[in-house]
């Protein structure tokens, strides 16, 4: 990892089931990072949110990253391996429509897909986010990984900008939607800009 962790902060690795045992303060964590606008997510998203884990510790290529202050989660991300085919659940379908169905299977299939970045609102502003998102990409396969997010959320587009993630899709004119960003070291980087 490039930037060492936060004084008083340990970040720790996880690719299995192991990550359950701090499934409540993982749930914590996820419904006080969601709770505000733009994303407005209530205790009932949180809990569902954990019951996903349950799936998606098992899904190949799973990886998290939990930033520890003592026994507290105050930040975490969630990765895997994107399946061939590509998913048709959740957001999926939105993400194949913005790529079309080459690129999608192209560019995403078999790429490190996060899925989950949380930061309590305490922990924000210390760079935890970013060395989250650096914790489960480094390893990524050929350097592919990617995300989707909110134009509801200016703060998330900005930030993944700002640590070289490119964004390979554009929403409606009336800005609602959801993105797709390729990482840094992602090689269709550049078919993305010209895409825009």
């Amino acid at each position: 990892m490039g930037s060492p962790p936060t004084l008083g902060i340990a970040i720790r690795v996880f690719r299995d089931k192991d990550l359950l045992t701090h499934a409540e303060a993982l749930r914590s964590a996820y419904a006080e990072a969601f709770r505000a606008p733009p994303w407005n997510e209530d205790e009932e998203q949180a809990v569902e949110f954990v019951g996903r884990l349950v799936d998606d510790v098992r899904r190949p290529g799973f990886i998290a990253a939990v930033a520890f202050e003592g026994a507290d989660v105050v930040a975490f991300a969630t990765a895997w391996t994107t399946v061939v085919p590509f998913p048709t659940d959740r957001c999926y379908p939105q993400v194949a429509a913005g790529l079309g169905p080459q690129r999608t299977v192209q560019w995403l299939c078999g790429a490190r897909e996060i899925d989950e970045l949380a930061v309590r609102p305490a922990a924000r502003g210390a760079g935890l986010a970013a060395q989250l998102l650096e914790a489960v990409t480094e390893d990524a396969p050929e350097g592919r990984s990617w995300l989707l997010t909110s134009v509801r959320s200016p703060r998330a587009v900005a930030f993944y900008r700002r640590q070289g993630w490119t964004q390979a899709t554009h929403p409606a004119p009336e800005g609602t939607g959801i993105v797709v960003f390729l990482g840094p070291h992602h090689p269709a980087r550049a078919l993305a800009v010209l895409q825009a």
